[in-house]
């Protein structure tokens, strides 16, 4: 489903962060790419949606090369993200911000469709109540429903665990599982919490550097601890 060849991106013309990385997620497929900070992680989410300057290297999604496409054409695609610290509108209530998901996208209507709120149902309760009220777990829901509410084939997910206590982020993880089974949804997510990698993800990959340095199932992150001090340890 998404091929990624050769790709060297960063934020400056002489400055680069991704180093020539290869990439390849199957449909239906689950990916969590872990490291630590600094080693390209979220610079490799952005510049799939085209959020960056790719200097160089191919990203391929589906039959479509999408390198200097727009991000509303990538999003049209059937690419969607969440970004790390969400970025929900803190003024608009639950149900406005869900509705933000389907702008620019002629082919669905300008309401929440029933799935949204059975997959969320703390957001059908809170509907009219203003985003920046709800608590940070609440608010990452948001975010990932007004991802999904788009009907994306691949959904791009930066550090959804960061600032939820651990029941939610279970919670979250079963939610996440259900959706991607029903929907055949295929899941890239930056994520360093490994409770939720080991629940969500069928294979992980280390970055080092902006290069993808080793791959690993769930067994093997369960079998290995030094592999995990290895690539994510200061």
């Amino acid at each position: 489903m998404l091929t990624v060849e050769g790709l060297r991106a960063g934020y400056q013309a002489s400055s680069e962060v991704l180093r020539g990385l290869d990439l390849t997620i199957a449909e239906g497929e689950t990916v969590a790419l872990m490291g630590r900070n600094g080693m390209g992680k979220s610079t490799l989410l952005r510049a799939i949606m085209g959020h960056l300057r790719i200097a160089a290297g191919r990203i391929r999604f589906r039959e479509h090369e999408i390198v200097g496409r727009r991000p509303f054409e990538i999003s049209n695609l059937g690419i969607a993200y969440v970004p790390q610290g969400r970025e929900i509108f803190a003024d608009f209530t639950v149900e406005e911000n869900l509705i933000l998901g389907v702008l620019g996208k002629p082919a669905l209507p300008a309401r929440v469709p029933a799935r949204i709120y059975a997959w969320f149902p703390v957001l059908a309760e809170r509907r009219r109540q203003k985003a920046g009220t709800m608590s940070g777990g609440e608010q990452q829901q948001l975010a990932i429903a007004r991802a999904l509410i788009g009907r994306p084939r691949l959904l791009l997910l930066d550090e959804p665990s960061e600032g939820i206590q651990p029941s939610i982020v279970q919670d979250l993880a079963v939610t996440l599982g259900r959706i991607a089974g029903e929907e055949r949804l295929t899941m890239l997510l930056v994520e360093q919490n490994l409770d939720l990698v080991l629940r969500l993800a069928g294979r992980c990959l280390f970055i080092e550097n902006g290069r993808l340095v080793d791959a690993a199932e769930p067994a093997r992150l369960r079998a290995d601890p030094a592999l995990l001090q290895r690539y994510l340890s200061v």
